[in-house]
């Protein structure tokens, strides 16, 4: 008789904590002595779409093995933004080295208006809704730092409509035990003496 086959039970994978865009997979070489050194440096990002987002760069001699750097380093900068529904609570301008970033919030149903790098940063922060415009440089490692940079430094402002915390009910007061009044009985009038007309 033929043996049947081991029937493996095959288990979902887990879904994982934060979304991997791979932002951009460079070839750096260096000029040593015994000749040229070639590795890969990786640009990437992660985020949860809920407000956590990181940035990280990582080398290797091996693709694969600069990725997962990159994945740890990014993991090592998360930054939790603050948020006003689906767009940021103020507009911001940061400048980091030779790059210039402008943030602007938005309508609700806008959507993002930005590209390259910034884009990318602001959808794994989880923002559905801004307005951005890059300055200077286009060099995608120092337009996503400077994102977050930027997402980094936004603060809660008295009119962004922050998540309200559930209203615990209050314990109701207990009926006092009634407390007999003494009823004040009213004084009888005096009666004035009767004067008799004088004749």
């Amino acid at each position: 008789m033929a043996k049947k086959p081991h029937s493996k039970s095959r288990h979902g994978k887990e879904p994982k904590e934060f979304e991997e865009v791979v932002l951009q997979i460079d070839r750096v070489t260096r000029v040593v002595k015994g000749g040229r050194r070639l590795r890969f440096r990786a640009t990437v990002i992660i985020g949860d779409r809920k407000g956590r987002v990181g940035v990280g760069v990582g080398k290797s001699e091996e693709v694969v093995g600069s990725i997962q750097k990159a994945i740890a380093d990014a993991k090592k900068n998360l930054i939790t933004i603050k948020m006003d529904r689906t767009t940021i609570p103020h507009e911001i301008k940061i400048k980091y080295k030779s790059a210039q970033i402008l943030l602007i919030p938005a309508a609700e149903g806008t959507g993002i208006i930005a590209g390259g790098a910034v884009r990318k940063v602001v959808e794994l922060a989880g923002i559905k809704d801004i307005l951005s415009k890059s300055f200077g440089t286009t060099n995608k490692i120092s337009c996503s730092r400077a994102t977050l940079k930027a997402l980094s430094q936004l603060r809660e402002t008295p009119f962004s409509k922050t998540k309200q915390q559930p209203q615990q009910p209050k314990p109701e007061a207990k009926p006092q035990p009634e407390q007999h009044q003494q009823q004040q009985q009213p004084k009888p009038e005096e009666k004035q003496p009767e004067t008799k007309p004088t004749k």
